[in-house]
């Protein structure tokens, strides 16, 4: 079983930065791609960001420029700095992964539980 845990959420003002953090833990032998998507109240969750295990990224067009994600592969962490925050980045932000717990084993998808992200005007 694998667990991803986020962190680093919080209250900021427009214009601020955090750094959210999702650790996986459990049996692993490797993480293939691993993603950020966010839900705002009354709204769908959606995709903000992407990382494949070798790297190579992919942004949702709102966040370009802005947030940036990453991943410690050695810490099975993945990373999402966030600048320049606005109002409409409010929401909860979950995290994902693409786990093999063996090398037989296909890769299967966890998310964590979210963390709080809200940004004032």
């Amino acid at each position: 079983q694998v667990q991803l845990v986020e962190s680093g959420g919080g209250l900021v003002q427009a214009g601020g930065s955090l750094r959210l953090s999702c650790t996986a833990s459990g049996t692993i032998f490797s993480i293939n791609g691993m993603g950020w998507y966010r839900q705002a109240p009354g709204k769908q969750r959606e995709l903000v960001a992407l990382i494949t295990s070798g790297g190579s990224t992919n942004y949702a067009d709102s966040v370009k420029g802005r947030f940036t994600i990453s991943r410690d592969n050695a810490k099975n962490t993945g990373y999402l700095q966030m600048s320049s925050l606005k109002p409409e980045d409010t929401g909860v932000y979950y995290c994902n992964a693409d786990v093999r717990s063996r090398s037989y084993r296909t890769a299967v998808t966890y998310w964590g539980r979210g963390t709080q992200v809200t940004v004032s005007s």
